[in-house]
């Protein structure tokens, strides 16, 4: 049988979770304490309906498989008043780098739209039809590269990152990264994921729960468990449920 330690910290955990339960089951009070033992942060994605094991590992998934960002090079023109220190959002011109920010021009989204659909330098064609391709942006770091100092008067170019999810444009891969843990990611409790039935387990965090419920470890979890007689009454209760 696989020995079990519950440390003082998890058993004060484990008491915790137990005493507010109504009528905690046993397989319900081992995956609280597989969650906190091993330091488990289930989160779901839920754009390709899977669970992971922790944020860390989702975003590795998407990485290798090209889905997370793109490195992607902008030119950035500087006209005036099209940016400054109050503005949150910008719309980007991919050909020219004319910029619309969205506290400088009363309808940023329109104008670009009309913009681009008129650029001489947009050759992109869907029938017959210049394409209305633009770039947007929040990300602070990248409005104020729209805001130098010193303001060059020929369009610069400059690489930047852009989300797969939602097509917006970053100054950095780990400035893509924070905005899908923090839109992207639903967190979960190991009791959720391991309830679920409309969910993919991703294939080594499925693998890890096969692995840690089987019945020896579950009886091991409760003898370690009979050690302290405050978990005496849940251990009859598991005992005559059985």
């Amino acid at each position: 049988m696989t020995d079990v330690a519950i440390k003082s910290r998890l058993k004060s955990q484990l008491s915790k979770f137990l005493g507010e339960q109504e009528s905690p089951e046993l397989i319900v009070a081992y995956l609280f304490y597989l969650e906190k033992a091993h330091k488990l942060e289930p989160v779901l994605f839920p754009r390709e309906r899977k669970i992971y094991k922790n944020a860390i590992d989702a975003v590795k998934a998407l990485e290798e498989q090209n889905k997370l960002c793109h490195e992607t090079e902008i030119k950035i023109s500087f006209g005036e008043r099209a940016v400054d220190e109050q503005t949150t959002k910008i719309y980007i011109c991919p050909f020219t780098g004319k910029v619309f920010g969205d506290n400088t021009h009363p309808n940023p989204q329109d104008a670009i739209y009309d913009w681009v659909s008129k650029c001489k330098e947009n050759t992109e064609r869907s029938a017959g039809l210049r394409v209305k391709r633009f770039y947007i942006s929040d990300d602070l770091e990248v409005i104020k590269n729209y805001i130098p100092k010193d303001k060059p008067r020929e369009p610069i170019l400059k690489v930047v990152y852009t989300s797969a999810l939602s097509g917006k444009l970053f100054n950095s891969r780990d400035a893509v990264i924070e905005d899908f843990r923090r839109h992207y990611l639903k967190k979960l409790s190991l009791v959720e994921a391991q309830n679920q039935d409309r969910f993919e387990i991703e294939e080594s965090f499925l693998n890890f729960l096969q692995e840690e419920l089987v019945e020896d470890k579950v009886a091991s979890f409760v003898e370690a468990l009979s050690e302290y007689e405050e978990f005496h009454p849940y251990i009859e209760q598991w005992v005559e449920a059985e």
